[in-house]
């Protein structure tokens, strides 16, 4: 799985997804740190990555839009730089793979994960 992390991430994210098996790039590394999040959407989608960020626009711009991609893990925590907090978001991911890999809206807390299949209706 390839994974995008957004600029409001740490680059350190990056070396410790890599470890893990997973191909990653970091936005500063491809486009603007200023760019749209439409632009990045945008980009991930066309090259298969799935975005990591903390951004609660990509949800709401997925949930807008009614799209089946590009899958987004949302980090809703409060230290991202936590040791223990990294180890449950790497499970969390691990353990989502398959979902984010068909099309899906991982949002992680410091306690759980909530995964949503693409495209996210409203709940009834």
């Amino acid at each position: 799985m390839k994974l995008l992390v957004d600029m409001n991430l740490s680059p350190d994210w990056v070396p410790l997804l890599v470890a893990r098996g997973w191909e990653v790039q970091h936005w500063s590394q491809i486009g603007r740190g200023n760019a749209p999040d439409v632009e990045l959407i945008s980009w991930a989608l066309e090259h298969g990555h799935v975005v990591l960020t903390q951004d609660l626009d990509f949800s709401q711009i997925l949930y807008a839009t009614r799209d089946n991609g590009p899958s987004v893990v949302l980090l809703r925590m409060d230290n991202e730089f936590d040791l223990a907090a990294r180890e449950h978001v790497c499970a969390a991911i691990a353990h989502a793979e398959p979902a984010l890999t068909a099309g899906a809206l991982l949002t992680i807390t410091g306690s759980r994960a909530r995964l949503r299949r693409l495209p996210v209706v409203p709940e009834k």
